[in-house]
């Protein structure tokens, strides 16, 4: 396709990198960057204090709109995303609104140059998007799809789901949550990508985190409830090994007093890292774990982007059955499943893994032979086909 022929697609999201080099979620970025061969890609956000108002970041036009009077106070998407940082101070409900109205606003402002709209998360993209007439595809995430079901926004999300020309999701998990709110729809699952040719093994820094001829485990991410990681460190009691905890979180604090208790030297934090970081603390690692529960509210793991770019490291994974991730990982074959919130299940696995070399081996094999159908180019190829028949 030339220049001059490309369509315009306007992509709208809430988890988004704030600047170049940006320890938030990136994926959204690295789907929006493979796509702009055949599509003029520009990216609409929330703003955030410290990230410019208009950037191009590979390649990609960045629009983030300014939500609240007091640009300091804008402070309800990032780090993380919405519903946490509601979770972690509630107070942050009260710009939800301001958050609707300010997106309502830009999108009617900049909706007639644009043909089409990819919508990440049903809330609020999704929903403000259904009040426009322009054609539009809906991705859910995780708890945009399994939270705040009830009341006016259930019914918007209804609303939402049924005025898309498309609807997909990161999950069969999800696809089935999807189709309880609106039976009738079947939503088309494409998990998001990773750029695996930026992960491998050749990243690998030996004894990188100081650990000498102790074997690392690694876990990569928020530090909330869904992710499970009180029962990891739980289980560490069990495991002659250090875990290396990478991310931020509500339950920082609270984990950190807990890892205290299992001893000093076989539990280290290390705060957000750069993807540029993360690359190399995934490859000098040897175990990686995924404990994900079932939150309180219901929340459940999405699909767990994090575990992708684990395997595309060349790592074995061990994880619980928990949401989006048995999409994933298959018992025994590309890494090992335990119970949500079993101690002494996720301390076997580990330690099976540590003491087994032929499983170990086995499973790195097998990951790194699946993990290319989760490859960006490949996502944006079902992706593509999906905006062939839009409009």
């Amino acid at each position: 396709m030339k220049d001059n022929q490309k369509k315009r697609l306007l992509v709208t999201a809430s988890t988004f990198p704030r600047w170049k080099d940006d320890t938030e979620p990136r994926f959204v970025l690295d789907l929006a960057t493979h796509m702009t061969d055949e599509f003029d890609v520009t990216v609409l956000v929330p703003a955030a204090p410290g990230a410019k108002s208009r950037e191009i970041l590979d390649g990609v036009q960045v629009i983030r709109y300014h939500y609240f009077p007091i640009h300091k106070w804008e402070t309800l998407c990032y780090p993380g995303a919405i519903v946490p940082r509601i979770k972690e101070k509630k107070i942050r409900i009260l710009l939800v609104p301001f958050l609707f109205i300010a997106l309502y606003f830009n999108l009617r402002k900049l909706l007639p140059d644009y043909d089409m709209v990819h919508a990440h998360w049903l809330i609020p993209q999704g929903i403000v998007q259904s009040f426009f007439k322009k054609p539009y595809i809906v991705t859910g995430h995780g708890g945009d799809v399994v939270s705040l079901n009830k009341g006016i926004i259930r019914k918007m999300k209804i609303r939402c789901l049924k005025r898309a020309e498309h609807v997909t999701v990161v999950s069969d998990y999800l696809k089935g949550r999807v189709q309880e709110l609106t039976p009738e729809i079947e939503p088309n699952v494409i998990s998001m990508g990773v750029e695996t040719e930026k992960f491998g093994r050749q990243h690998r820094v030996e004894n990188y985190f100081g650990q000498g001829d102790k074997k690392v485990v690694l876990f990569v991410g928020r530090l909330a409830e869904k992710k499970g990681v009180t029962y990891l460190i739980e289980a560490m009691k069990q495991v002659d090994a250090l875990l290396v905890i990478v991310g931020n979180g509500p339950l920082r604090k609270e984990l950190e007093e807990q890892a205290e208790l299992v001893g000093k030297d076989k539990i280290r934090f290390l705060g957000d890292k750069t993807h540029e970081e993360l690359k190399v603390i995934y490859a000098s690692a040897d175990i990686f774990v995924a404990p994900s529960v079932t939150a309180r509210d219901g929340d459940k793991e999405g699909l767990g982007l994090v575990i992708l770019e684990a395997m595309a490291s060349g790592l074995p994974i061990v994880a619980s059955k928990s949401g989006g991730i048995t999409q994933v990982i298959k018992d025994g074959e590309n890494g090992l499943l335990c119970e949500e919130k079993c101690v002494w299940q996720l301390a076997d696995n580990i330690c099976g893994l540590l003491d087994d070399k032929k499983i170990y081996m086995k499973l790195v094999r097998d990951g790194g032979k699946n993990i290319t159908l989760r490859s960006c180019r490949y996502i944006v190829e079902q992706y593509m086909k999906l905006f062939e028949n839009v409009g």
